[in-house]
């Protein structure tokens, strides 16, 4: 049996009776803070000089100095101040976990065709800090090409189909998504890799991974693992519906709660 929820974690205009819920835009001017930021990966709790946006408690972050590219969470803001500028390092984004739209319970994730619900532009900021200006990127692939039914294509060693399995098994696949025929999916190893694909007609092709390796890694092995599972449920359940938009993103359930729902005092839910 197929479920569903109706999901608007943002605030929201009590008039409206729709099951999506337009996400309220954070405001544009910026308001001088000092804020301490918790970082749960080294269980730490640091300050720093904000000048850039409205910060409020439970905000996600990244920072500039030692910490830069852990995500960190507002727990603490102060308006009275007065410091040395050269002293504090400065926040330098923002994570939006404003989610609205109907997922689908499917397995280990939630999934929704909704384009717009969660696209994976704003799903990779949940696991890492923006790029810089000057970050430069390049990328290639060859003519090898798969069957999602007979992955022996994808010529992985046991060692590697082992660990991928692993992370498969462990949920390590946090976000997954097919638009049109472009795959895209974030994996979580000791730091999140985004794995990009072809998915046309059954065929896996143009499979890479930010990780790079010269063979496909455990990160592209647990993605496929996690699509083939995702597109049999859809299949058996969800099919109108995928059929209709020609789209579909699925991402953890744990994450989505983590991201999405830990802290926030207003939004709804609708079982």
């Amino acid at each position: 049996m197929a479920f569903q929820i109706g999901f608007s974690a943002v605030k929201f205009d009590n008039s409206e009776t729709n099951d999506i819920y337009t996400a309220a835009e954070h405001p544009v001017q910026p308001r001088k803070s000092v804020v301490q930021v918790y970082f749960s990966k080294r269980n730490m709790t640091l300050s720093y000089y904000n000048d850039r946006f409205d910060l409020h408690q439970n905000d996600m972050v990244y920072v500039e100095g030692k910490l830069e590219g852990l995500l960190g969470r507002v727990v603490e803001v102060n308006y009275n101040f007065k410091i040395k500028v050269s002293d504090y390092k400065r926040v330098i984004s923002v994570v939006n976990t404003d989610v609205n739209g109907r997922f689908f319970m499917a397995g280990s994730h939630f999934v929704t065709f909704d384009s717009k619900a969660l696209p994976a532009e704003k799903a990779i900021t949940w696991f890492r800090a923006p790029y810089k200006e000057e970050d430069e990127f390049v990328s290639g692939s060859d003519d090898t090409a798969f069957c999602l039914d007979d992955l022996s294509g994808m010529k992985v060693s046991s060692a590697i189909a082992e660990r991928g399995g692993a992370y498969y098994r462990e949920n390590k696949v946090r976000y997954l998504s097919i638009d049109g025929t472009r795959g895209y999916a974030i994996v979580e190893g000791t730091q999140a890799y985004e794995v990009e694909f072809v998915y046309q007609n059954n065929q896996i092709s143009g499979l890479v991974c930010s990780c790079f390796c010269a063979y496909n890694c455990k990160h592209e092995f647990a993605a496929i693992l996690q699509l083939k599972e995702t597109l049999e449920i859809i299949s058996k359940d969800y099919a109108a519906e995928y059929e209709r938009s020609g789209y579909f993103a699925a991402v953890d359930k744990g994450t989505l709660f983590s991201f999405a729902v830990d802290g926030r005092k207003n939004g709804s839910f609708t079982l």
